[in-house]
């Protein structure tokens, strides 16, 4: 009883204090979900108020925007997103503003590392779709993403990005298909739609935001490296006959300052066996949800140590005043936490992602 006890008290010193808040970015998410809104208008200040607190690399590429127009119908600059892409020269230092008119774009696209301050802008009612037939086995997983963000400070706002290969049947290798890879540092997607079935996001590393987006897919929909918070976004499960998992968070190392935190989301969709929440795809997994409806469709057991019974005492799977049919906390598999206040605090903020220094509104 004295090494579980001692367990205990480990796990519960590293979800005090492996998550840094800054000074700044304390204030908690509220629990009422129709506060969620004025919750960010409040806290994520227009730029003309935050002038000397945010990035400065950002606040200088921000102050002089420049807005370049892709149109199918070539009433635009470019036709295309890839000829757009290529006109952004590396070592961009401004905002550059990709205005993107309706229809599918099938193209497959990378942002390189080089080419920071880039916006994919689209229409809230008329929303551009990026597509592509990508697969693992033609690129590898993480490459066969419809778009590729590699730089830092990139923003997607009202997009549909789809890979628009074949649901794996498991018949074949490499099945996998990724719609977006994200790997740029502070980076946010407003009203996007993510759409596919293995492996949807690849949520691969740094500081990202979602908020207000749809996310759909079959296993591993949500996997990478990342430090993301996903605010107000709904998860939808496509129903598999073995069975679904949402995330699949890639963490070895107490030293790795990653996770991903759900809050006020929403998760749906079909599936008869129900979906777990996450799996342990490695040793020190950190996924949390908080305020977040779940239906049905989720697993009872809520998580999956992935047939590692020693990560039970590794992961760091929680919940935090979750609710609907598929939150209730009895039956929960043992790596799965129900949260103190205190300790999913850390969670509830932009101080997940240090969002005061970086997180901006989408241009209208």
């Amino acid at each position: 009883m004295g090494s579980i006890a001692a367990i205990q008290c480990a796990m519960t010193a590293i979800l005090l204090v492996s998550t840094t808040v800054s000074s700044d970015d304390k204030s908690p998410i509220p629990a009422d979900p129709s506060s969620l809104n004025t919750w960010f208008q409040d806290n994520v200040k227009p730029l003309a108020d935050r002038k000397g607190t945010i990035d400065p690399a950002l606040e200088a590429a921000e102050a002089k925007p420049r807005t370049i127009k892709v149109r199918q119908d070539g009433s635009g600059e470019f036709k295309t997103l890839k000829d757009a892409i290529n006109s952004i020269p590396t070592g961009n230092t401004e905002r550059v503003i990709v205005d993107i008119g309706p229809g599918e774009y099938i193209e497959k696209l990378k942002i390189e590392r080089g080419k920071p301050f880039v916006t994919f802008l689209g229409s809230p009612s008329n929303k551009p779709t990026l597509s592509f037939d990508g697969t693992a086995k033609e690129y590898g997983t993480v490459y066969s993403a419809t778009l590729e963000a590699e730089a830092d400070y990139f923003v997607a706002a009202n997009i549909i990005i789809k890979n628009s290969a074949p649901r794996p049947n498991g018949e074949l290798k490499g099945e996998q298909a990724v719609a977006l890879r994200i790997s740029g540092d502070k980076s946010a997607f407003y009203n996007c739609r993510l759409l596919g079935f293995q492996d949807t996001l690849c949520d691969d590393k740094g500081r990202h935001l979602f908020k207000d987006c749809y996310i759909e897919g079959t296993v591993d929909y949500i996997f990478g490296s990342g430090k993301s918070l996903y605010l107000g976004t709904e998860l939808h499960v496509i129903g598999e006959e073995n069975g679904n998992f949402i995330t699949a968070h890639a963490r070895n190392s107490e030293a790795e300052d990653t996770g991903f935190s759900f809050v006020h989301c929403k998760v749906d969709g079909t599936g008869a066996k129900g979906a777990y929440l996450g799996r342990a795809w490695q040793a020190r997994p950190r996924v949390v949800f908080s305020y977040t409806t779940m239906s049905d469709v989720v697993n009872p057991e809520g998580w999956s140590n992935n047939f590692h019974p020693e990560r039970d005492q590794t992961a760091l799977f929680g919940e935090y005043k979750c609710e609907g049919e598929g939150a209730n906390p009895a039956g929960r598999a043992k790596a799965s936490k129900q949260l103190t206040p205190d300790q999913a605090a850390p969670f509830i903020s932009l101080g997940f992602i240090e969002g005061s220094k970086w997180v901006l509104h989408p241009p209208n």
